[in-house]
């Protein structure tokens, strides 16, 4: 069984600051892509990338989720 990272959701300031490092790590990501497309850190930064995203997904989920609880108790 893999193991999950658990989350404390602090709100959009988490979201904002995760988005803002995937958006550097895309820039970089272009950069190296077109310079040294062979290069291993591509798959590195990918990789990277792809964690990023889903940490942003998982918090955006945590924080839907949580609304639409409070949503259905009323």
């Amino acid at each position: 069984m893999r193991a999950q990272r658990v989350w404390v959701v602090n709100g959009a300031a988490s979201v904002e600051q995760l988005q803002t490092r995937l958006d550097d790590l895309n820039k970089r990501l272009g950069r190296l892509e077109t310079q040294h497309p062979e290069s291993w850190k591509v798959e590195e930064l990918r990789s990277t990338a792809l964690s990023l995203s889903r940490e942003i997904d998982d918090i955006r989920c945590a924080e839907a989720t949580a609304a639409l609880s409070e949503l259905l108790r009323k």
